[in-house]
């Protein structure tokens, strides 16, 4: 039994941010059900898979949840989702707020059916502002929130995205932090509200918090950037062998790792390395020091070397190594598991652990409109009337379940 055990929630979301951010409130113990349109989310297609509407991006963002089909631009689609929201706790959806007024299903109509729900809407851009009707994708919002130029700024010959879907996957922990404040508001009130998480925003303030640096102050101090995350040598260290991930960072780091490495008077010999002030001054220097310094020893000798001193260090994972990764394997983060359609597969553990109520993968991700009929008759919706709404396509479910 998870912490939201008894919670219920209507997941409008397809991609990857919405569906994040509602895999974690389902691992946390939530009943989340997934209404996707008679298309399905288009993440079932994407990705080497063994069905063609189970793909592997789908897979890792939407299990702990049951799968309805819904056509919501009928009356009668929309009339079924209404009725789930009369005793959910939570909708989230990720389409744009002027899609979900026109299918009738705006904050003003949802709330007029359970006034204590909680209406998140995690979509682009903030309302008030005059991209508010243009669509967002990670990348675009990526590029608006400076990470490609900071490539430049540190380095790269052209601007470029981080190779991973970081605002989709930051702005989805972000709605359910959101989410779940707004849920112990209304313990006290026993009030729903609405929750408004855009993803330019969001991204401009996690960037930004880093490198707004002199910017900061008016008249500015300088024309932003944290140095240190910019440093053109601020990379894993090439070894004789490999790369290796390490930070020497704090004077205690420079003390053990200098002593480790028999060059313990180097602070006292070199001014630009005698304390924190003096490194991230002549950060450029120190990094290509370091560069140097690493190409000496194997990726091995150094991960033991500076685990034995202290100093921190990491192997430099790729894709296939860290399914090997000793400490992931000591808390089983990767897990071998049998889908019920899809067969053997690996999953990964949700990170985070509860003493008394911890989170847990209640169900693999669903097949597109398994649980249709399961949820209707939840509903108390009338056999006869299932099979008329199956019929005229008003809802989909897999034929084994009929």
């Amino acid at each position: 039994m998870g912490p939201l055990a008894g919670t219920k929630v209507i997941d409008l979301t397809s991609v990857l941010m919405g569906p994040f951010a509602t895999q974690y409130l389902g691992d946390y113990g939530a009943d989340v059900v997934k209404i996707e349109s008679p298309a399905g989310d288009l993440m079932r297609q994407i990705g080497p898979a063994r069905s063609p509407t189970m793909g592997p991006l789908f897979l890792n963002a939407n299990r702990s949840k049951r799968s309805m089909v819904v056509n919501l631009k009928a009356a009668e689609g929309r009339a079924l989702v209404l009725d789930l929201c009369r005793e959910a706790d939570v909708l989230v959806y990720n389409i744009r707020p002027t899609a979900m007024k026109r299918l009738r299903l705006s904050w003003e109509d949802v709330q007029h059916v359970n006034p204590r729900l909680i209406y998140a809407g995690v979509y682009g851009y903030g309302q008030a502002g005059r991209y508010a009707a243009r669509p967002a994708y990670d990348d675009l919002i990526q590029g608006g929130a400076t990470l490609p130029h900071l490539f430049t700024l540190s380095g790269s010959d052209v601007p470029r995205y981080v190779p991973a879907a970081i605002a989709d996957r930051i702005v989805g922990l972000t709605a359910l932090s959101a989410i779940l404040a707004a849920m112990v508001e209304r313990t006290r009130s026993g009030r729903g509200q609405r929750v408004d998480v855009p993803m330019f925003e969001t991204m401009v303030h996690f960037i930004m918090s880093d490198h707004l640096g002199g910017l900061t102050f008016d008249p500015a101090l300088d024309q932003g950037g944290y140095v240190r995350h910019l440093a053109r040598d601020r990379r894993p260290y090439p070894t004789a062998d490999g790369h290796v991930c390490a930070l020497v960072y704090t004077d205690e780091h420079w003390k053990r790792f200098l002593q480790a490495i028999g060059q313990s008077d180097l602070l006292e010999r070199d001014d630009r390395f005698s304390d924190f002030d003096a490194r991230m001054k002549h950060v450029d220097h120190v990094y290509g020091w370091l560069k140097d310094i690493f190409l000496t020893r194997t990726s091995s000798e150094w991960i033991d070397l500076l685990d034995a001193h202290d100093v921190p260090v990491l192997a430099m994972h790729t894709l296939e190594t860290v399914l090997n990764d000793p400490h992931l394997q000591d808390v089983g983060f990767f897990r071998k598991v049998n889908h019920p359609t899809e067969g053997a597969m690996i999953t990964m553990a949700n990170p985070v652990t509860m003493s008394a109520t911890p989170p847990a993968i209640s169900r693999l991700a669903p097949g597109r409109g398994e649980h249709t009929i399961e949820i209707m008759r939840e509903l108390g919706v009338a056999e006869d009337r299932i099979a008329a709404l199956l019929a005229c396509g008003i809802v989909s479910a897999p034929a084994a379940t009929y």
